[in-house]
């Protein structure tokens, strides 16, 4: 009992002695012990807000269409012994592309000219029966019916002379057909027949087809929502067109837009336009998909930042502005347009400004911020590129 009563004493006065020692130290062991250590700032590659003159587009796909598209066909039976064009090759209009023997009709000819001839020297001797019949009927010695038969005779000589040349021009006009040539400039396609073959005026795929590729037509769509400012913008002159490819990196010609479809298609909501680039370069080809960027206007001293700063959250658009404290800043953000790399910012951005334009995922409203320069920003993007690259 003594023994207990020894130990609980020297409990108390243990605990006496660190109240006092609590007490005299004013509590610095539970205030380490709250105090947090601050996070490290976020590594961020960062760039002024710019200002520029920034062109706005309307952006959509389009198919290229050939002006003129030409099946070169035979209007005459016979036998072809010529080609005179190789496949894929540029032709003019009038180059003549195959010969169908000419002899046939060259004969024909000859045989229509002889007869014109004979009917022509039987004109001549009505003429002059009918110069002398009516001399002799002026004095008295050819009747009057006489002289009537002659000049029906020669009225229906003459028009069997001309029946004579009209058949012969018919026969020159098959003649001609023997040559065949392009009706258009433009590139020819795939030889339908050979050479010794036999062609007709009923063979489906004719000789070749002759396509039409300078200049060449895009024919494509935007949303109804556009047309106002799209008839707003063409009222004040013609709108420039630039073709790209299908992924949109390589660019193919420029041109122009020639007219706006008078019906919006319901199905779709869209409205079909038409433009015309002069493909001096043969880079539009026929059926190709493409995308089409109508320059609608340019804005003036814009507002423009990189695209990847701009981020998509659940109220939209926002990006994160490097504040004078060197804080992250979520600053939601009106875009009007994101091209070549380039966002054009309407609203929620000043000229003066900087923003992250990479290494936003580490980044909350309020992070501390550290921008990187030269090499460590280089190799921050490099790293970045890489992991954009992986699946």
């Amino acid at each position: 009992m003594r023994n207990m009563i020894i130990i609980a004493a020297m409990l108390a006065t243990s605990a006496t002695a660190g109240g006092l020692w609590y007490a005299s130290s004013g509590g610095s062991l539970a205030a380490a012990a709250v105090v947090a250590v601050p996070p490290a700032p976020v590594p961020v590659i960062a760039a002024k807000v710019a200002r520029s003159d920034v062109p706005i587009y309307l952006k959509g796909i389009g198919t290229v269409v050939a002006d003129n598209t030409d099946v070169v066909r035979s209007q005459i039976q016979g036998q072809l012994t010529e080609i005179s064009f190789t496949e894929g090759q540029f032709v003019k209009a009038g180059e003549l592309l195959a010969q169908i023997d000419p002899r046939p009709y060259q004969a024909e000819i000859a045989q229509l000219s002889a007869n014109r001839d004979r009917d022509t020297a039987q004109l001549s001797n009505a003429l002059a029966n009918l110069k002398r019949d009516t001399q002799l009927g002026d004095k008295g010695f050819a009747t009057a019916q006489l002289i009537e038969n002659q000049q029906a005779q020669v009225t229906q000589l003459q028009a069997t002379v001309k029946a004579d040349q009209a058949l012969i021009d018919q026969a020159s006009i098959q003649l001609g057909y023997t040559r065949l040539t392009s009706a258009i400039p433009g590139i020819t396609g795939l030889r339908q027949i050979d050479v010794g073959n036999i062609i007709h005026p009923a063979d489906p795929n004719g000789l070749v087809v002759v396509t039409q590729i300078e200049p060449i037509s895009v024919t494509f769509a935007l949303p109804e929502t556009d047309l106002p400012q799209i008839q707003d913008q063409m009222a004040q002159g013609p709108l420039k067109v630039i073709a790209y490819s299908q992924d949109g990196k390589t660019r193919l010609d420029e041109g122009k837009l020639l007219v706006v479809n008078n019906q919006i298609v319901q199905g779709t909501g869209t409205v079909e336009l038409k433009a015309e680039f002069p493909n001096a370069q043969h880079r539009l080809w026929p059926g190709q998909l493409i995308t089409v960027n109508l320059l609608l206007t340019t804005r003036k001293n814009g507002l423009t930042v990189a695209g990847s700063a701009v981020q998509q959250g659940p109220s939209g658009s926002y990006v994160y502005v490097v504040t004078p404290s060197g804080t992250a800043q979520l600053r939601p953000v009106t875009v009007a347009q994101i091209s070549q790399g380039q966002a054009l910012v309407d609203s929620g951005l000043s000229g003066d400004e900087t923003v992250v334009v990479d290494g936003q995922y580490r980044l909350k409203d309020g992070s501390m911020v550290q921008p990187l320069h030269g090499k460590a920003a280089r190799e921050a993007e490099l790293q970045s590129a890489v992991q954009d690259a992986l699946p």
